[in-house]
């Protein structure tokens, strides 16, 4: 029989306080999906539509790339004139997105990489140099997701974690943590295999045809890659009536 001054189980100052993983997973979770990112109720095409940005955000990232192909191949000299071209166009379409108060941050990163990649390649004076940064990343995002596969901490399993509230709870479901870990490895191959085509070629000066691989290793993997993962994603967490 309990005393009436007993704290009952629904006494809220006798609730354990939740981890604090718990209470950001809950946090970022819900505003995922208030921003309509929620796995358990998208379909895989619009996903994978807004996770290219539509129309504008493949014209903002292959369009820039390609005119630098195309006027380099046709014109190498002088050099400015294909990466003015590729700049001016990543710069357009951040002002379109400032004039039109929309997030501007993917054309802004756009612009940014652009700009240094020039930069980089009107130091050297190499048309080749204009690809560095895109090898950098391959190789970073590439090592990142392989070593954090194998040490347990799956990249794509703590993006997903967050985003679907649960923290880093998937690492105690068996059937999770082995997804998300070759989800991790499929995404780190992609990566490196970009930079294992890609790297020769800038190594031996083939411009053309480093520009040209990179746009068809680009959004073409992408999209397939992002459908797989939120398939995946989906399966996991599908919704219980």
């Amino acid at each position: 029989m309990t005393h009436p001054d007993d704290p009952t189980p629904d006494d809220p100052a006798e609730r354990p306080e939740p981890p604090a993983a718990e209470l950001i997973g809950a946090a970022l979770g819900a505003a995922a999906r208030r921003a309509g990112l929620d796995p358990r109720g998208e379909s895989t095409h619009r996903v994978v539509w807004g996770a290219m940005g539509g129309w504008r955000g493949i014209l903002e990232s292959v369009l820039p790339s390609l005119a630098f192909v195309v006027l380099f191949t046709l014109r190498p000299e002088p050099l400015i004139l294909s990466l003015g071209v590729s700049v001016g166009l990543a710069a357009v379409f951040t002002v379109v997105r400032l004039l039109q108060k929309s997030p501007p941050s993917a054309a802004l990163g756009g612009l940014a990489a652009a700009g240094a990649a020039a930069l980089l390649a009107l130091w050297t004076g190499r048309g080749a140099d204009n690809f560095v940064p895109g090898l950098i990343t391959n190789a970073v995002y590439g090592t990142a997701m392989i070593v954090s596969a194998l040490i347990g901490w799956s990249i794509i399993g703590l993006a997903v974690g967050f985003l679907m509230g649960e923290g880093t709870a998937w690492r105690a479901d068996r059937r999770k943590r082995r997804a998300f870990f070759w989800l991790a490895i499929a995404w780190g191959m992609l990566f490196l295999l970009r930079l294992g085509v890609q790297l020769p070629l800038y190594l031996t000066d083939q411009v053309t045809l480093l520009g040209t691989l990179k746009l068809v290793m680009g959004l073409p993997l992408f999209a397939p890659m992002v459908a797989v993962t939120w398939l995946v994603v989906r399966a996991l967490y599908r919704r219980v009536e």
